[in-house]
């Protein structure tokens, strides 16, 4: 059976971070779908079931006078017995007029932000009056618009399982990985790039991994390292985050940071978290 969601509302109070938001979910999002589309999409969906199963599509004010044909799409809804549920995204206008001083965006309108939201409101009444779920974004943070979608779609969110970590291990000479939210220098680790034996084996390696873990320091490093990860995640969560790169450092990218990264993400791992593991420069120099 196909699960629908169609997110509709003011521009400006969140639809587009409710579509990231389902999508976070595992959900198909389509952004602006054309309601002269919507039957044959509703078709390709029943046919590929699979692919198809959770989907959530926006529709806004650039649909224009197509609006006024909203009611048609519940109906061949209902006659294709499609499981469906309309969330209508709104704030107050000096909310939103804030939001769109702050952004300095103009409106989709083309009007003057005011003239904007006014006519604006009276293009989407059509999908208001048929709303089963009106969320005032005004006073909420992305965390809380989270939490009030996952209860709306009955969604357990337990927090771990939508945030994604990558941990990766990069070399300081080859340049800081560009999408890094968190990064740290291991570089005070004694280097086994010095010792002959291991020169040429990486930190997956046993030999390597066992001559850093008998350094006091990096005992005394990772126990306060790794505590302060595990008290920041469910922090990110609460904000709302869904995706966090947590990159760690050494020199040439193949000893030393390996080795931790392959530590955190396997206590990462141990709590229930989604990690990704990738060693960016493991192989330079080889």
């Amino acid at each position: 059976m196909v699960e629908l969601y169609i997110i509709s509302g003011m521009s400006g109070a969140g639809k587009s971070q409710t579509l990231k938001i389902f999508e976070d979910f595992g959900f198909e999002c389509i952004d602006n779908m054309p309601v002269v589309m919507f039957k044959d999409f509703l078709n390709i969906c029943l046919k590929e079931k699979d692919k198809y199963k959770h989907v959530a599509i926006s529709i806004d004010s650039r649909a224009g006078k197509d609006l006024s044909h909203f009611k048609d799409i519940l109906i061949v809804l209902k006659q294709l017995k499609i499981k469906y549920k309309i969330i209508f995204l709104n704030a107050s206008d000096k909310i939103l007029v804030r939001r769109y001083s702050e952004t300095r965006r103009r409106h989709p309108l083309g009007k003057s932000v005011s003239l904007g939201i006014s006519l604006e409101r009276k293009i989407v009444s059509e999908v208001f009056e048929f709303a089963d779920e009106v969320v005032d974004t005004s006073v909420l943070t992305i965390g809380e618009l989270k939490k009030t979608i996952s209860i709306i779609a009955k969604i357990e969110q337990s927090g771990k399982q939508y945030l994604n970590i990558s941990v990766v291990s990069f070399g300081y000479k080859y340049g800081i990985p560009s999408d890094a939210d968190v990064i740290y220098d291991v570089r005070f680790i004694t280097n086994p790039n010095y010792v002959y034996e291991l020169k040429y084996k990486t930190g997956q390696n046993k030999a390597v991994g066992n001559y850093i873990e008998k350094q006091r320091e990096f005992k005394i490093f990772f126990n306060m390292f790794s505590r302060l990860i595990e008290f920041t995640l469910p922090y990110y969560i609460k904000e709302g985050k869904s995706y966090l790169t947590i990159a760690i450092g050494c020199t040439g990218g193949r000893h030393r940071s390996v080795f931790v990264a392959e530590q955190l993400a396997s206590l990462l791992k141990s709590q229930k978290y989604k990690v990704k593991l990738n060693h960016r420069d493991i192989l330079q120099n080889k």
